[in-house]
């Protein structure tokens, strides 16, 4: 054998030892991140994807400090709660992410993401691109998530969809209009996201997410 050979082919079962290890990881700890600004359509994207696929996917309810709009469900739409409740479980380590937007703070909780993988279901979360930071900065998630970015055509059919859905005032409006320009450069930093999704028809943006993730999780 020449010098160095076996280094090399140790080196290399080492790293072929090493991806099967993540790949069982993966197959037992099934996460999917969604990011994007509001009013892009990973809501819809999710939805349709939870219905397609009944048992398979489940929901990681976030927590919130702001405000129950009306509608919404506490412990399905959010798991609302008081700031000084949040910041105490976020000190005592119990959240993987969490982040303030427009002045309120928003995270996902370590028991949200264990109970949906108890179930045996590919657990989704949908956060902003704090909390996507937040995950690949921390060393012991103990999962592997895939990052996908969900993207409006434009800043200008985002903010009529934010318009058209008459919930907000006008200073709220332009708040998430800042914040979705700022989300946007990332949008295409390299190596950042395992897909890019721009949402200009949401038939066809479905279709290219679908295939993704049945192809990424072994769907069936």
């Amino acid at each position: 054998m020449a010098p160095g050979l076996s280094a090399v082919l140790r080196r290399g079962l080492m790293t072929a030892e090493a991806t099967t290890a993540a790949a069982s990881a993966r197959k037992a700890n099934d996460v999917l991140v969604l990011c994007g600004p509001s009013g892009a359509g990973k809501s819809t994207l999710i939805k349709r994807l939870l219905k397609d696929h009944p048992g398979r996917f489940g929901f990681s309810v976030s927590h919130t400090t702001r405000g129950m709009r009306s509608g919404e469900v506490d412990g399905k739409s959010y798991h609302f709660t008081s700031r000084p409740t949040m910041e105490a479980a976020i000190a005592n380590g119990e959240f993987i992410e969490h982040a303030e937007v427009h002045g309120n703070l928003y995270g996902t909780s370590k028991a949200a993401v264990r109970d949906v993988l108890s179930h045996g279901e590919i657990c989704i979360l949908d956060i902003d691109v704090q909390g996507v930071e937040s995950l690949k900065a921390s060393k012991d998630l103990g999962f592997y998530p895939a990052y996908v970015f969900i993207s409006p055509p434009s800043m200008q059919v985002l903010e009529k969809r934010l318009r058209d859905r008459n919930t907000e005032t006008e200073a709220a409006i332009q708040k998430r209009l800042e914040t979705a320009r700022k989300e946007m450069t990332y949008r295409d930093l390299p190596g950042f996201w395992d897909l890019v999704l721009i949402n200009d028809n949401l038939d066809c943006c479905y279709d290219k997410f679908k295939d993704f993730v049945v192809s990424h999780y072994d769907v069936q």
